[in-house]
């Protein structure tokens, strides 16, 4: 071991950063939460004659302030690899699992270099003893520091003006568009992306990739994890790895496989220039983000940081305290009440907005965050803090509003200030398209905004992110081509992934070669898209899903870091996904036009003004409104009329806010059924915009009927009308 000086430094900030310390010497400050440690070292790696990284020079850092341990290292620069080495006592019956045989990644490492391996050596206890009942109780003394990744110290001097010539979008939330994107598997295969920069930020960041997000008309992308995480052991004994990456392990680390430049700090400059692009293309970026749990595990898990640091601080223990909480089908549940761990999370979340630039969180199991010391609690902590915060009160937050637990489902019951993926909606709009509403209340509050669940406390119609799929589950392709799962490759005989598909395959499973069964697939997956985005709320889109990706039938590609789960951009050749795409890309440039589909407010069912029309109507295919018999009576057909004459709110510069009315007619019938147009004081006359009976859609306007006229619903439709003066 080198000799190095370690100065007393300083207990905050958090983490290692570089920076010019006594006299002008410049080094590194090293500070770590470690509550209930006897001691702590910070180990330095440098390469040597056994290969890169493979000197160790452990300093011990002898201060000691509010339970941080720290020191200043002169000398240590940008690029050093590190870690840390814990002691304390060996007592997992009392929840105690410190053991300075295994080195720890440093929770606030900006940049993580190397790949994680799951070998005995870097579990804290005795993989592989005899009695496997106890064998977590029995602390493995092998060195676990040549089989984990190191912490990377980065350049921590940029200028407070660094994002002063960045040009955030602020899009409002009502006039967004949410894309779900995977940053690998968005750009793997894109044939106008350099092959050196497929797969990364880098590759995100083309104009190539920018340039179809631009053309499709979204608004932000929500990124798939992008914090440095781990693959699960149970996947590598398999030959397969964690793909869509909610393992995380490193909150403040930009995952460094999807780097193209390099893994010494590149990753952090080169996520930063992916957002500079994004931005300047009036694109936001929402992370997907994993604080209910780690990679860690349960008891059986590997100790790769937290679980070395403090077990009984990071993480909720059971009464048994040898045993974890798991509130996230994960193996653990980090202890958000505890005030180092609230801390590590709010840090990491004012990191990625103020440094790394990114305008919004989409919250996984955010239940489980909202959990005080057992239930759900909407005064917790966490959401107290976020709710003061001046940097996080002012970005995007999307709660995924469930967990694994006892009383975990809370859609609707995340305050003010929060959007929810609302899976309400997911499921009335499957549902109805397959043909499985036993009556329409449900799908009449899905299509409106969801009233019956957001509308308190001031919260808005864009409360509601809706969705159809998401990464978890079916693709829209396979969602009308499969009625079950088919997750055989994942090596788990099947039994990962939902059962509750709400799927209708029509008629054939799989692939077909049917004329017939291909044309009802398309038009099933225009009527999907057209029913979302004309919809009250926020639409979010998955990657792909706009030119018909499949996923083979699998609803669980977790660990299919393939052609699975990779966007198949040869699709826009084919005539049925191009025409998919562009019906896609019309649907968001008439919801960009036109605010009466992109509602600040919900709907009253009563005139705005003493000569004006109601805000919302619905009708039967008799052209009459409906009674409250029809609610409650099964139904295949429906009209929304949703006027556009006085809208609440007024524009940015105080003037009222009118528009188009339009008339939505869903028919999810299989035969043709005759709608009559509703007639005055509605409308003189209607011009249709979008008929997805139709394989292409037509960009002039379309046919013009007078108000009362019967029209014909080809089975299986939707038809979207524009209020127009008589001819």
């Amino acid at each position: 071991m080198r000799h190095r000086d370690v100065w007393p430094g300083a207990p905050t900030p958090l983490g290692a950063r570089y920076r010019v310390g006594p006299d002008g010497v410049a080094g590194t400050n090293f500070a770590l939460w470690a509550g209930g440690a006897e001691a702590v070292e910070v180990c330095l790696f440098d390469d040597g004659p056994r290969g890169p990284g493979t000197v160790e020079t452990r300093l011990p850092l002898a201060e000691l302030t509010h339970e941080i341990w720290h020191g200043f290292v002169p000398g240590v620069r940008p690029g050093q690899r590190y870690g840390f080495r814990v002691h304390g006592r060996w007592d997992p019956w009392t929840g105690a699992r410190w053991n300075p045989a295994k080195l720890l990644l440093d929770p606030y490492a900006r940049a993580v270099d190397g790949d994680f391996r799951l070998p005995p050596e870097v579990y804290g206890h005795v993989r592989d003893w005899p009695q496997q009942q106890v064998a977590d109780t029995v602390r493995d003394e092998r060195d676990s520091a040549p089989y984990v990744p190191k912490g990377v110290v980065v350049h921590d001097d940029a200028p407070d003006d660094e994002w002063a010539d960045d040009r955030r979008p602020k899009t409002p939330w009502a006039d967004s568009v949410i894309y779900e994107l995977h940053v690998k598997g968005f750009t793997k295969l894109h044939p106008g992306i350099p092959e050196e920069l497929r797969g990364t930020y880098a590759g995100l960041a083309h104009p190539a990739a920018i340039d179809h997000l631009q053309r499709l008309g979204v608004t932000a992308v929500e990124l798939l994890p992008v914090h440095q995480f781990a693959h699960e052991d149970h996947l590598l004994r398999r030959g397969l790895h964690n793909y869509w990456g909610y393992n995380s392990i490193g909150y403040f680390a930009p995952h460094a496989g999807y780097a193209a430049g390099g893994t010494r700090g590149q990753q952090v400059e080169e996520f930063k220039a992916m957002v500079r692009a994004l931005h300047a293309a009036g694109i936001e970026v929402i992370l997907d983000v994993v604080y209910n749990h780690t990679a860690e595990a349960g008891e059986q898990g590997p100790t790769l940081s937290l679980r070395g640091i403090d077990n009984r601080g990071y993480y909720r223990l059971q009464s048994d305290p040898r045993r974890y909480a798991d509130y996230t089908g994960c193996g653990n549940t980090l202890h958000v009440v505890q005030p180092q761990v609230l801390r590590l999370i709010t840090d990491s979340l004012r990191y990625w907005v103020t440094e790394m630039g990114v305008d919004g969180f989409r919250f996984d199991l955010a239940a489980a965050l909202a959990r005080s010391m057992h239930d759900v609690d909407m005064l917790s902590p966490f959401l107290a803090v976020i709710a003061q915060d001046p940097v996080l009160r002012r970005v995007k937050l999307i709660a995924e509003p469930w967990d694994v637990g006892n009383g975990g489902y809370q859609v609707g019951a995340f305050p003010p200030l929060w959007t929810e993926w609302n899976d309400r909606y997911r499921d009335a709009v499957r549902d109805f398209w397959r043909g499985a509403l036993p009556d329409v209340r449900d799908l009449g509050y899905r299509l409106s905004g969801s009233s019956d669940l957001y509308a308190w406390g001031g919260r808005r119609p864009y409360a509601s992110v809706n969705f159809i799929t998401a990464h978890d589950g079916f693709t829209l392709r396979d969602l009308v081509s499969y009625e079950h799962k088919h997750n055989e490759a994942n090596g788990e005989g099947n039994r990962d992934g939902t059962n509750d598909n709400r799927s209708w395959n029509c008629g054939v499973e799989g692939e077909s070669d049917d004329p017939a069964v291909n044309a009802l697939r398309r038009r099933q997956l225009r009527n999907l898209l057209t029913t979302l985005l004309v919809s009250t709320g926020v639409p979010m889109l998955v990657a792909g899903d706009e030119m018909g990706r499949t996923q083979g039938g699998s609803n669980n590609a977790y660990c299919q870091d393939n052609a699975v789960s990779w966007l198949d951009w040869s699709l826009l050749d084919q005539p049925g996904a191009h025409g998919l795409y562009r019906l896609t890309r019309r649907l968001l440039a008439l919801r960009h036009a036109h605010p009466v589909l992109r509602r600040r407010a919900f709907f009253s069912g009563r005139p705005q003004a003493p000569d004006g029309l109601r805000d919302l109507a619905w009708f039967t295919p008799r052209g009459a409104e409906m009674t409250p018999d029809d609610w409650y009576a099964p139904a295949s057909t429906l009209g929304l009329f949703l006027s556009g004459r006085d809208i609440p709110g007024r524009d940015a510069r105080g003037e009222k806010i009118t528009d188009d009315s339009f008339l939505t007619v869903l028919h999810a019938g299989p035969d043709p059924v005759e709608f009559v147009l509703p007639g005055p004081p509605w409308a003189e006359a209607y011009e249709l915009v979008v008929d997805t009976s139709l394989e292409d859609q037509v960009e002039e306007p379309g046919t013009v009927h007078e108000a009362g006229a019967a029209v014909t619903l080809p089975g299986r439709s939707v038809l979207l009308f524009r209020v127009r003066a008589a001819p």
